[in-house]
């Protein structure tokens, strides 16, 4: 086996860059799919399947969810660091999250915050992680380090970008619950190709 500084399987980088690539790129697919549809459903009303809440409520709800995804990282590296590792925080970062989307294609009220509590864990866990093991990947003097956090960054943006598309055609035009499950659906893509990689 090749070792790290001359590991050249992936485009001249190492093979692992090519797992973490796509992780995250369904990690950002589910998250952002997710979020394409969430102030519509929470503010749609009960006879079209949404949760009819206002829009200052479900605008709350909204801001302290994405507030907490980022805040958990702090946390999340704690974890990694002190008590299972990065690769493990990023495998049960995974789980905790499509188990989340999962949770929020079942229409309950119970199941939706459970849902988004899972969800803000899991990336806490998996979203500041998975950055430190591609800088693992090389040594400090490497100079395909920049680089490969470049391709990285391309991964973030493809699975950003698809997500709208697919999750928000899904819950607009079949059901909200479907669309959910798309993000679900594609956090179990990454986290195969995590395990597989």
């Amino acid at each position: 086996m090749a070792s790290v500084s001359t590991d050249t399987a992936f485009f001249g980088h190492p093979r692992g860059l090519s797992t973490l690539f796509f992780t995250e790129m369904w990690e950002r697919f589910s998250y952002y799919g997710m979020r394409a549809l969430l102030i519509l459903f929470m503010v749609a009303p009960v006879t079209s399947g949404g949760l009819g809440l206002d829009t200052v409520r479900a605008g709350a709800i909204y801001g302290l969810y994405t507030a907490m995804v980022y805040m958990t990282t702090l946390p999340g590296g704690w974890v990694a660091d002190h008590l299972i590792g990065a690769q493990r925080a990023v495998l049960y970062g995974g789980i905790l999250i499509a188990a989340g989307h999962f949770s929020m294609a079942v229409p309950t009220l119970t199941t939706f915050y459970a849902g988004l509590a899972l969800i803000v864990i899991g990336t806490g866990l998996l979203k500041g992680n998975v950055s430190v093991i591609v800088g693992r990947l090389y040594t400090e003097t490497d100079p395909r380090r920049d680089a490969a956090y470049s391709i990285f960054y391309m991964g973030i943006n493809l699975g950003s970008f698809l997500a709208p598309l697919v999750c928000g055609y899904l819950g607009q035009r079949v059901s909200w619950h479907s669309g959910f499950a798309a993000a679900g659906v594609g956090m179990t893509f990454g986290l195969a190709q995590y395990m597989l990689g």
